[in-house]
């Protein structure tokens, strides 16, 4: 918790707190349809679900999903070995979007082991408390 306030006429309280990863049980930053980039994040693992489940067979991620780990772990290391490359160079358009391939391809390989992203925000907030004792 950050802060609590009352207004002018004592009858409301606001708590402002800090969240730590989604909200909302549906994986949203809140649950007021409040979204901003960073909980776009979670939209997208939605999206991957939805196209891997689908019946559309022209879907780039089921298709890629379909050829199995192997082939789901290689392009996520194409993505990052293009993201390493446009690093070194100054273009930031290029290299942004390497690393939203990279996510993207990354969010994949969570699936097809069946993780999600915010397995792996567990996993970096235990080590974020361990090391801030």
């Amino acid at each position: 918790m950050k802060d609590i306030q009352i207004d002018c006429d004592n009858d409301t309280i606001l708590i402002k707190c800090k969240a730590e990863g989604p909200t909302c049980h549906n994986g949203t930053t809140s649950c007021f349809a409040e979204e901003t980039a960073k909980g776009f994040v979670y939209k997208l693992e939605q999206i991957i679900d939805e196209r891997i489940a689908s019946d559309d067979d022209s879907s780039y991620t089921k298709k890629i999903f379909n050829k199995g780990v192997n082939k789901v772990a290689q392009k996520v290391g194409e993505e990052a070995v293009e993201l390493v490359i446009e690093a070194k160079d100054s273009n930031n358009d290029l290299f942004v979007n390497e690393a939203a391939d990279l996510l993207y391809h990354y969010l994949i390989l969570l699936k097809y082991k069946g993780f999600t992203f915010q397995n792996i925000e567990e996993v970096l907030a235990e080590r974020h408390k361990v090391k801030s004792k």
